[in-house]
């Protein structure tokens, strides 16, 4: 609900695990909360019958085959793999530019323009889009179809909107839409301490990590940044 504030296109879930989620109630009612879904699984028919579940409410399942796994050492094996999902009707490829061994090491851009050349369904590149220049980069080595982005956007939630950190808009928007969902303190907190490490002081980081409910964290947000109709002052 917030990054599509701040013109991202498409965003899923969390990655759910199908086997779970098809097995309980409990998951399904925590973590099916959107309409665009991503799931896990080590079975064929245990994905199809999780997609069937969610198919009447959501506008599409997305496979999450393994981060940071989806590039081989042999790239002729995920060149195969990605010609195959377009081959059974995926209706595009995202790419996460590492193999297994890597975490924070440089994206294989080279390895992302070659899938891109081998298939014909748009292909989208993961992987250390952290600001807006980072995604006019990335198609020009690539020339994927667009991008995705995870950390970047736990870290700036507005960053395709052109934001270079998250603006403070941004911030009160994610207050405001946590305690309309019922949004539990921890996550609520935990996206809080992502967004605002780029605009804090480590001094500041320490106090606002020992909050421990809602109203101590609005009340620092406003005594430290203020709130946003102060922004027109």
């Amino acid at each position: 609900s917030l990054v599509r504030k701040y013109n991202c296109d498409i965003c899923f879930t969390p990655m759910i695990v199908a086997t779970d989620f098809l097995r309980s109630v409990k998951a399904r009612d925590s973590e099916f909360t959107t309409n665009e879904l991503q799931f896990a699984a080590h079975d064929a028919q245990t994905l199809a019958d999780a997609a069937c579940v969610v198919a009447p409410f959501s506008d599409g399942v997305d496979l999450n085959c393994g981060c940071p796994q989806r590039i081989h050492n042999n790239l002729r094996r995920t060149v195969d793999l990605c010609q195959k999902a377009e081959s059974a009707g995926v209706s595009w490829i995202t790419v996460h530019g590492r193999t297994t061994e890597e975490r924070h090491q440089p994206v294989h851009y080279d390895a992302i323009k070659t899938i891109k050349d081998s298939v014909s369904v748009p292909v989208i590149a993961n992987g250390d889009i952290k600001y807006l220049r980072d995604v006019e980069s990335t198609h020009q080595l690539t020339g994927v179809d667009g991008v995705m982005a995870a950390r970047g956007l736990l870290a700036n939630p507005a960053m395709f909107a052109g934001y270079e950190d998250t603006p403070l808009q941004c911030i009160w928007d994610w207050v405001d839409i946590s305690i309309e969902q019922g949004t539990p303190f921890t996550c609520f907190h935990h996206h809080l301490i992502y967004m605002l490490e780029r605009v804090s002081s480590q001094p500041e980081r320490k106090v606002f990590n020992s909050l421990s409910s809602t109203s101590s964290v609005i009340d620092y947000l406003q005594n430290t940044y203020g709130t946003v109709q102060d922004l027109g002052t």
